[in-house]
């Protein structure tokens, strides 16, 4: 038998026209949950439908869109009536939504952003009241189920980033009715006998409907109070709680919370090892410049002749002392010459240098005769020589 090759484009064609030849496929209802939601700038909606086994993708265009009475989310589980097609460009075959609604989950998001809200209110989320992780916990407290690859991939990264870590499980249930209440329970019960010292609260991923115990008041609260500081790694990386909101720390995953509580004691022995071989030569440095500094010290002139400092002192003192003699010598000299310069002009001014030259000084009764008229007949009178005195009188 000769077989003709058709295009990949042909064949998506007739793929196309089979299902949409299948009224069974032209209008269907469908339920599940949305993930990988969009929400295009044109109107249109993006998004994929799954459940636990499968998926499909869906596309709801803005004509059908503007109809929705609710706004669609990630993890919301809604139910979807349209046409099973396939996109011929990317051979792929996808539901065209014409219309959608919420499958019975509505209320819990509702009653979840109502209490997200009015615990932010209340302050439960504030970044002041949080914990810091401890650095080097001793032992770890966990909180989820004793089965299942939660407590084993906890287990696995922790003793593998150190050995000497104690892990404390403490089994609760992380889904269904009561959880909430045993999950708080178990905290109080971790705080009151100081079984640890950081706690993980841990479960893998699941629907909103499986994740609400953490969205429970009572665990939010529980956490909230805890002493205890507190890691959530509640579901996968996109899944949020109440509980990851009131939490000291949240992780994306269980993994990733182990990672966070447990120091890879390698790179702390490593660090330890650079820090001490750090301290080594920061002393040998600082012994090394105190000694040089000690020798230096040595070597100066205070320490070899100690007096010489001393005498310098001296030397200095009498320097200053000779300095004052100098000075002292030089004044009196200038005054002794000054002295001498008026004694001349004094002498040359007196009254009895002229005396040297024959001239006489009449006086009577003490006092110089300056004219005869000061005379009478018998007055006697005192004449001053040069060499004594001698008395007369006016005839």
């Amino acid at each position: 038998m000769t077989y003709n090759p058709i295009s990949v484009t042909e064949l998506n064609k007739y793929i196309k026209e089979k299902i949409a030849g299948d009224e069974n496929l032209n209008n269907v209802l469908v339920k599940g949950e949305i993930s990988n939601y969009k929400h295009h700038y044109t109107g249109h909606l993006y998004f994929t439908l799954k459940d636990e086994n499968s998926l499909i993708k869906c596309i709801m265009f803005k004509s059908s869109a503007i109809n929705l009475k609710f706004e669609p989310r990630d993890g919301m589980k809604v139910m979807v009536f349209g046409t099973v097609s396939v996109f011929e460009r990317d051979g792929v075959y996808q539901i065209y939504v014409k219309a959608m609604q919420e499958d019975g989950m509505g209320s819990l998001y509702k009653a979840y952003e109502e209490m997200k809200a009015r615990l932010e209110k209340e302050g439960l989320f504030d970044v002041s009241h949080k914990k810091k992780i401890p650095a080097m916990p001793k032992c770890i407290g966990v909180l989820t189920s004793n089965t299942g690859a939660v407590i084993r991939d906890i287990i696995n990264v922790s003793t593998r980033r150190n050995p000497n870590v104690y892990i404390k499980l403490l089994p609760v249930p992380v889904q269904g009715e009561g959880a909430a209440e045993k999950i708080a329970d178990a905290i109080k019960i971790m705080n009151d006998k100081k079984l640890a010292d950081v706690i993980i609260i841990a479960r893998g991923g699941g629907s909103l409907e499986d994740l609400w115990p953490f969205n429970e008041e009572i665990v939010a609260r529980a956490i909230y109070d805890s002493e205890l500081p507190v890691i959530s790694a509640v579901g996968h990386e996109t899944d949020f709680t109440i509980a990851d909101f009131v939490a000291d720390l949240r992780a994306p995953t269980p993994s990733a919370a182990a990672e966070l509580a447990v120091p890879n004691i390698t790179e702390v022995m490593l660090k330890i090892s650079t820090y001490n071989n750090r301290l080594k030569l920061a002393l040998k440095k600082k012994v090394e410049f105190m000694k040089l500094r000690y020798e230096k010290c040595m070597n100066n002139r205070v320490f070899k002749d100690p007096m010489q400092k001393i005498n310098e002192r001296y030397m200095l003192v009498d320097m200053k002392v000779k300095s004052i003699q100098n000075s002292i010598i030089n004044i009196y000299k200038d005054k002794k010459t000054a002295m001498i310069k008026h004694i001349s002009k004094l002498d040359a001014l007196s009254p009895l240098k002229t005396l040297t030259r024959g001239y006489s000084i009449v006086q009577m009764n003490g006092k110089i005769v300056k004219s005869v008229k000061e005379l009478q007949k018998d007055d006697e009178i005192d004449i001053r020589l040069l060499d004594g005195k001698a008395k007369a009188k006016i005839i």
